[in-house]
């Protein structure tokens, strides 16, 4: 109203007359929210100090993640960020429902951690710097007053932990240069290290073995421990299972078998049977999905063990015994828990499943000594929160996630499902605002990266706010090369086929015109990583019929892409981009990349961006942000120095929240 009298006072003397003998209007405020330090701001309007204080309480949603089990305690390992943190961090909880005791501390983030096996004396554990993904790994010890974290690794390397030897407290970890080490700053081959180490005499560490490719992860050993599995990632579409002899250092594929003819498929070692002779993995040879299977060594067969589910298993976890199995399966964006005896391969009925609380399962461990299966739950009214399942079937509650706003009232996520071009089905997730909000709603495409992940249900944290008060109906796709839909959806979008997934999108703006209750001419376009290629692709061939376009960490050129991620994920990324190396391929390229076509993007642009991103370089962001620029576009830029692929650090996230919500306010919300 304020605004509407300032304007009309401005019309004549009649009217400036008329506003004099009105009372005063009360004092607006013009403090403004200043961004940290670590914040470079091009473009974007000072955020009024009031419109953070009106969504703030949307900036402090904090679930758990499950991290691992001590090895004989009743006890865990959780990632949290506490009251007033700014980043993750390791909490130890020895008692369901209390406040766990903080482990680790430090400006960066913590979420993967694991306590030494044998008696939990200390726990290793890994961060990086300031996003750069160059993870190290520590070791802090347990129970000593001030004990600081002890640097394991080579800090010119990045590292990962890969499994324990139970018997001996001896650490397998993965280990791979990076490009700032190389001469000339890119390495034509990458290779992965094995390592065994005793984090007690890092100094004394061996090497187990030097594999080409960055693609490769070392799974549970065997029950004597003299044979490590490994997995070999050539593409989301194919990978293999080797065996690693730990004393020779001599490894060999055991699937598929080597040198055999059948039609790529993808394998992973999930456990061992308690004789050491047969694998549990997950594999699609047999279908579209990943089935649960059974491979014996000696002789190669496979059986199939979850054909009757059709769908991908997601997670596996055997007790300690070998006796019991729970496998997740991802049932169009929902992750199950399903059980199996173990000795006979068959699904058991699961009596404690219907106390189960309603939600998205996430990671699932059962406890080396007791049995107790710990599991996470995430849906519409929480973020994750940890439960486990016990012997004897009963469900208790480990920890309780805090925000400060009631979300009991948060609407479901739905399954919506359209045409695309070529008469495939796309399905996507719709979440819409409260009924209070009436008439068309603006729309907010939200498309996720990968491009092989997927919009799952769970809670949307932040992105609430825009469903919850803005009255905004939020729409995540899964369009094609999304995984969950069998490996031929999954390869939809290969090489050549790229723009078909972006053509999916302009189906999608189809579908939503015909949307009695969406506002097809406000429709907001948002994506991170490979999402945010997806949002500047839409912004080039669909500039008539979006309003604006958040890009977070986008790809804007391929081959430039390809040429500046860093060494180790090229050769990974070529398989599903297509490889510049090929003069079609590269010439195909360039002509569908987003900066090829900038000047097509005429509705506003969002591009947010961390400096030190490993993955999408920051370039990717400052050449798209330049290059829209000169063709008169207005163009907001946030870029953080200390952060990679995404903003980590709470204080950057707000800052980016509010920027979001001011753009959003200028234009779909005007």
């Amino acid at each position: 109203m304020i605004r509407l009298r300032l304007s009309l006072c401005a019309l004549g003397t009649a009217l400036l007359a008329a506003c004099a003998s009105s009372p005063a209007p009360a004092p607006v405020s013009t403090a403004v929210i200043a961004p940290n330090a670590n914040l470079v701001i091009q473009g974007i309007p000072p955020v009024p100090q009031s419109l953070a204080d009106a969504i703030g309480r949307y900036n402090d949603f904090r679930g758990h993640a499950f991290a691992d089990w001590h090895p004989t305690q009743r006890e865990m390992l959780v990632s949290h960020r506490k009251a007033g943190a700014n980043t993750a961090q390791i909490f130890r909880v020895t008692t369901p429902l209390t406040d766990g005791e903080q482990l680790t501390d430090g400006i960066d983030p913590v979420v993967r951690a694991s306590y030494e096996p044998r008696n939990g004396r200390y726990i290793v554990f890994e961060r990086a710097t300031g996003g750069n993904e160059v993870a190290q790994l520590y070791r802090l010890p347990l129970n000593q007053a001030g004990a600081q974290p002890v640097l394991l690794t080579n800090p010119d390397e990045r590292h990962s932990i890969n499994t324990w030897l139970r018997r001996s407290g001896r650490l397998v970890y993965s280990s791979v240069p990076i490009d700032r080490t190389a001469q000339g700053g890119t390495r034509t081959k990458i290779t992965t290290t094995l390592w065994l180490m005793d984090p007690e005499k890092p100094e004394a560490r061996r090497k187990l073995a030097e594999l080409d490719g960055g693609g490769w992860f070392a799974g549970r050993p065997s029950p004597d421990e003299r044979l490590v599995s490994l997995t070999r990632y050539l593409s989301a579409n194919e990978s293999q299972i080797w065996m690693l002899d730990l004393d020779s250092g001599v490894a060999k594929q055991v699937a598929p078998t080597a040198g055999s003819q059948e039609a790529k498929a993808t394998y992973a070692p999930t456990g061992w049977t308690p004789d050491g002779r047969s694998l549990w993995i997950a594999s699609d040879r047999a279908g579209e999905f990943r089935e649960l299977m059974k491979l014996d060594l000696a002789s190669g067969r496979i059986d199939r063990v979850s054909g009757h589910i059709p769908w991908d298993v997601s997670g596996v976890t055997l007790t300690e015994d070998g006796a019991r199995l729970a496998a997740q399966f991802n049932v169009d964006g929902r992750d199950e828990l399903h059980f199996f005896d173990a000795a006979t391969a068959k699904e058991v009925p699961a009596t404690a499943l219907s106390k189960l609380p309603d939600g998205n399962v996430g990671a699932a461990s059962y406890h080396h000594g007791r049995g107790e299966l710990a599991f996470s739950i995430s849906n519409a009214q929480g973020p994750s929160q940890i439960y486990s399942l016990g012997t004897d079937g009963k469900v208790q509650q480990w920890t309780r996630a805090t925000g400060a706003v009631d979300t009991a009232g948060f609407g479901e996520q739905k399954s919506v499902r359209w045409k695309s071009f070529d008469g495939t089905t796309i399905s996507g997730l719709l979440t819409a605002p409260p009924k209070k909000f009436s008439g068309k709603r603006p729309v907010l495409i939200s498309i996720h990266g990968g491009p092989e992940s997927q919009a799952s249900f769970g809670f949307l944290g932040r992105n609430a706010y825009y469903v919850q008060e803005l009255g905004m109906a939020l729409i995540q796709p899964n369009v094609r090369g999304s995984s969950g839909y069998g490996k031929s959806f999954l390869a939809m979008d290969n090489g050549f086929k790229r723009e078909d997934s972006v053509k999916d999108i302009g189906a999608l703006l189809d579908w939503i015109a015909t949307q009695p209750d969406l506002d097809a001419s406000r429709v907001l376009v948002t994506g991170g990583s490979y999402g945010g290629y997806m949002t500047l692709a839409v912004s080039t061939n669909y500039a008539d019929r979006i309003a604006g376009s958040i890009d977070v960490v986008g790809i804007s050129h391929f081959v430039t892409f390809l040429n500046n991620t860093e060494s180790y994920r090229r050769d990974l990324r070529r398989v599903e981009y297509g490889d510049e190396r090929d003069p079609a391929m590269k010439a195909h390229l360039e002509k569908i990349s987003p900066l090829t076509n900038a000047a097509k993007i005429k509705k506003p642009l969002f591009v947010i961006q961390g400096k030190n991103d490993p993955r999408v370089p920051y370039t990717e962001a400052e050449q798209i942000v330049a290059t829209v620029r000169q063709g008169g576009t207005p163009v907001w830029y946030l870029r953080a120095e200390n952060e990679g692929h995404g903003f980590q650090k709470k204080d950057n996230q707000d800052f980016q929240f509010y920027a979001t919500v001011l753009f959003m306010q200028q234009t779909v919300l005007k």
